[in-house]
Formats: C-alpha cells, structure tokens, sequence
C-alpha cells in the first residue's frame, strides 16, 4: 500500500515537473487572453440577435464539411469561396456588437481611474430624484428620455445636446420635458449626479425584430442601449407608460415596483455592497451617539 501510495506521488510529481518545463508563462497569458475573448463574444451572443447568426454559421461549416467528405465539387467551391469572405462578413455583421466590446473594454478602466465616482448614498439621492421625476412624468404623460451613463463614456451624444452641468432634482428634470420647452426634444444624459447635457441625439435602433408599434423614444433608447452599457428611462407621451432599456433590451409598461427594482439593480450594481455595508455603518454610530 506504502509503495503504491509513493509511486502514485512520484508519477503526480514527474507530470508537474513536465508541466513545469514545458509550459512558459506565455502560454498561461495566451489561454487566459482567449478564454476573455471567448467570454466576450458569448456574452455578446446571449444579449444580442447575434446568437441565430452563430448558428447559421455553424450550419454552413456543417453542410461543408459533409460536401466536402461526398466530394460535392460544386457545393464545396461555393461555400469555400464564402467562408474565405467570413471575417469580413461578420465585421460587417456585428458591427454594433463589436463597437460596443472595444468601447466597454477601452473606457471602462480609464472612467474607473480618472473620473471620480459618486458615493452609494448620493448616487441613491439622485435615484429618488430620478424616480419622482418619472412618476409625475407619467401621471401628467409628458414624454421624457433620460440616459444615465455608466461606465462607456456619452460624451460624443452629449455634444449633440446643450450643456447643462446641474446638480439633478425632480422639478428641474421635469421642467426640462415640460411640453414645449426649449430642451424638452430630445434626451437627457446623467453622468453620475450630474446633468451632464439635454436636448441630446440618440441612434435609432436597427432590430427588426422590435414591436412595430414603438415610437422614436423607445426606439432611441434601444438603439443607445445596443451601442453601450447606458440604462435608458422612456415615459412614453401616449400612454404615460415606464420603460427601461439595457443590453440591447426594452422593458415596457413596468408597473412602479418593478421600475424601481430594476433602476436600483442596473446603476446602483456599480457601487459596491462593501462601500454600502460601511455607509450604513457609520449612520447606525451616528444614530447610536445621537
């Protein structure tokens, strides 16, 4: 049993010893590279329609190995000569998709770095301010799009817009989209606590596959949504209805719990629950010394 148990031990020790003299740190780098890449693109197949285009893909590869183990010379050239075009056809493809990965992965540390990030507290502060504006909004059904920017920057449709750089209430984000107002076409762009601009341009979205039914707004806020990690509100002007857009999808006519849960869920996620516990912390000492 002893002799066993040594020669088992030795065998474990000669494969790390061959492991350790055969793989470089390098390859360690290389896996780890493309096991994110690999990470990226399912998550852009799970959020997106690009997953149905994956698949005919793998059909196409299927039908050419098979015509080319039948020797379909025919079959085998046409879907040859497409495959040599694949790469371009997927750029051309997933064009959005792929924008928005280099975006989230070039911005996403460096707004990390430099910019300074809103405390859990105020940032939930401004949620409230956010929520209140909405429910007038809908019970007066005035339309308003408000965009809060999370970690891929909207500086390039903030431009488009007027600059503003105001500390965020209800009463001024519903005077902004108050009918007839001069900023009140368009959409309103939050950086944190900030107002960062209003009367902003959004990219429509190109999805077929959205309800035929949906106005400019929504169609907007799917559109931006598709092309960045934003969480859009929409209070529709028909119907006063709440919606929220994120990942390339829309919620509709979301009753008010459910508007609240899933604003808190999207935008207060990027503060962590360690800066929460300590915040709640420090109010229970001073509840405690009052």
């Amino acid at each position: 049993m002893t002799e066993t148990l040594r020669e088992i031990i030795e065998q474990i020790w000669g494969i790390i010893l061959t492991f350790r003299t055969t793989v470089r740190i390098w390859d360690v780098i290389d896996i780890l590279i493309m096991t994110f890449i690999v990470y990226r693109v399912l998550r852009l197949m799970q959020r997106t329609s690009a997953s149905s285009v994956i698949k005919g893909l793998i059909l196409i590869l299927v039908i050419a190995g098979i015509s080319n183990f039948f020797n379909m010379n025919i079959l085998s050239y046409l879907l040859g000569q497409a495959l040599q075009m694949g790469i371009i056809i997927l750029v051309i493809l997933f064009q959005p998709e792929i924008r928005k990965m280099f975006e989230s992965m070039g911005t996403t540390k460096l707004n990390t770095f430099f910019r300074r990030r809103g405390k859990y507290e105020t940032i939930e502060a401004v949620l409230k301010q956010i929520i209140s504006a909405c429910y007038d909004m809908s019970k007066n059904d005035t339309g308003a799009i408000i965009v809060y920017e999370r970690k891929v920057g909207l500086n390039d449709y903030a431009t488009t817009g007027v600059n503003i750089n105001s500390n965020i209430t209800s009463e001024l984000i519903q005077n902004i989209f108050y009918p007839n107002s001069p900023l009140h076409d368009g959409a309103l762009i939050i950086r944190e606590d900030k107002i960062l601009a209003a009367s902003c341009m959004l990219p429509l979205s190109n999805n077929y596959a959205l309800i035929k039914d949906l106005g400019m707004r929504h169609r907007a806020a799917v559109g931006l949504s598709e092309r960045s990690d934003a969480v859009i509100i929409v209070v529709s002007e028909q119907t006063g209805a709440l919606s929220i857009a994120a990942d390339g999808m829309l919620k509709r006519n979301l009753d008010h719990e459910t508007f609240e849960r899933l604003l808190e869920s999207e935008i207060l996620s990027d503060y962590t629950s360690k800066e929460k516990t300590k915040n709640r912390k420090i109010k229970e000492n001073i509840d405690v010394q009052g």
